[in-house]
């Protein structure tokens, strides 16, 4: 049984076992279904979500942009894959903030993360909406959001098993899309003699790099699914060696991928003029005058969509229940986890009646608040990498000294760096989210005259 303490810092790797309240997590995921997971929450093809607002934003730089965010992420990536060995447990930023500067911190690392989680399956339903909506436009948006909302809710309480087997089936469909895209973008692009550095250089519409930075701060909720994995370290066979390799595969190889989608859809579809720049992806695949491959384009990414809703969901109940198991958040609604299932069921259901905000949410608005939250925890990350390794167990010689302080320092400074180029109305609202948590740990501590509960990590 798990028992609360004000200061877990003295304990070392080698002691870490994981526990739980009422229950354990089944360790039964290997790399290729962490990959999977990441993957499908990340969606391959989630590089069409946004594009019609990067495009427009860039002058038609969104490859230069994603290029631009894969380096930022994968030095962060890093840091996630580090930690994870230290700290193998469900909590992700939250956890590794917690243990390496102490509960308060740590609470509050993990209150900005639940802004980019909770955000994420709304974001999904947001697009399941939009392009359904599109597709048959004699269904209410508000019945295709209900229903992957029930779907989705369903599934995670049924356990990790069943997400696991559905992740399949999800990137079977949208792996057919990607290679009928790739061919057919190939051959339009082909036809019409584009210039081949124009998804580089751009259309001439939006000159300078500042443009490139704005877009790269919404791209960051492509790449929320290299975090996502460390959130299912305690259902992981041999978490200090698959949860980390996992990390590194999904950052890199879907960082690739997107480059790729984005570059191709600009050299087949040389334009940022559409009709509606949240559903540009339509007119790009409709550009091709298949109809057969529209239809395979909105299955693909809807198929997505749930998927990564579903993983989203998954990823967010695990770290509502870490911070339930801790005290933080009240343990008998958050802490526990179902006999019957092995899931966090309550926090799964909370989930779901958030994401029900999708029914009136905008699409810019909810990406750049992803984009808010995840980039705070980033930055926790990349610091708690430099105080574990670099401060506190004084690995500062030769090659240490990069590896612990040079290249998460790097991370560290990339995204604070796309971090100040989100909006103002971003600032305004994470701002007013921010304060929320920090009157929760006011509470919790009773103004800091009692110590924020933290995880005992030992036995």
């Amino acid at each position: 049984m798990s028992q609360l303490s004000p200061d877990a810092s003295s304990v070392t790797p080698t002691q870490l076992t994981a526990q739980v309240t009422r229950g354990r997590f089944k360790r039964v995921l290997g790399v290729p279904s962490l990959v999977l997971f990441g993957l499908v929450y990340m969606v391959p093809l989630t590089a069409f979500t946004t594009y019609g607002i990067v495009t427009e934003l860039t002058g038609g730089r969104v490859a230069a942009t994603y290029i631009i965010t894969l380096a930022a992420m994968a030095f962060t990536a890093r840091s996630y894959a580090r930690m994870s060995i230290a700290y193998p447990y469900s909590g992700s930023a939250y956890v590794y903030t917690q243990q390496s500067f102490g509960g308060a911190l740590g609470f509050l690392a993990g209150w900005a993360l639940l802004l980019d989680y909770l955000f994420l399956p709304m974001i999904n339903y947001l697009i399941i909406g939009l392009y359904m909506g599109d597709t048959f436009p004699g269904v209410p948006t508000w019945v295709w959001i209900v229903a992957a909302i029930a779907l989705v809710t369903v599934l995670n309480i049924v356990g990790i098993v069943s997400v696991a087997r559905a992740n399949f089936v999800i990137i079977a469909v949208q792996t057919v899309f990607i290679i009928t895209f790739i061919a057919l973008a190939v051959a339009a692009a082909g036809g019409q003699g584009v210039d081949p550095l124009a998804p580089f250089t751009g259309d001439g519409t939006v000159d300078g790099f500042l443009p490139l930075f704005q877009g790269a701060a919404i791209l960051c909720l492509s790449f929320l699914g290299f975090d996502s994995v460390s959130t299912l370290a305690e259902e992981a066979k041999d978490s200090r060696r698959t949860v980390p390799r996992a990390i590194m595969i999904v950052t890199i190889g879907a960082g690739l991928l997107f480059i790729l989608l984005t570059y191709l859809a600009q050299i087949a579809y040389p334009s940022n003029a559409f009709e509606t720049a949240d559903t540009a992806s339509i007119e790009v695949v409709a550009s091709f005058g298949q109809q057969w491959v529209s239809v395979l384009f909105i299955a693909g990414f809807v198929a997505g969509c749930v998927g990564s809703a579903l993983t989203a969901q998954a990823s967010v109940s695990r770290i509502l229940f870490a911070m339930g198991r801790d005290g933080v958040l009240p343990r008998a609604v958050f802490g526990r986890l179902s006999a019957r299932y092995g899931t966090p069921v309550i926090p799964i259901v909370i989930v779901s009646a958030v994401s029900l905000c999708a029914l009136f949410a905008d699409l810019l608005t909810v990406s750049n608040m992803i984009s808010f939250g995840a980039l705070i925890a980033f930055s926790c990350v990349n610091l708690s990498a430099i105080k574990h390794y670099f401060v506190d167990r004084g690995e500062r010689r030769g090659w240490d000294a990069v590896n612990n302080l040079v290249l998460p320092g790097i991370g560290f400074a990339l995204t604070v760096w796309l971090w100040t180029n989100l909006s103002g109305s971003t600032f305004l609202v994470g701002g007013a989210w921010l304060a929320v948590g920090l009157v929760l740990l006011l509470i919790v501590t009773r103004f800091f005259r009692r110590a924020t509960p933290t995880l005992d990590l030992k036995e």
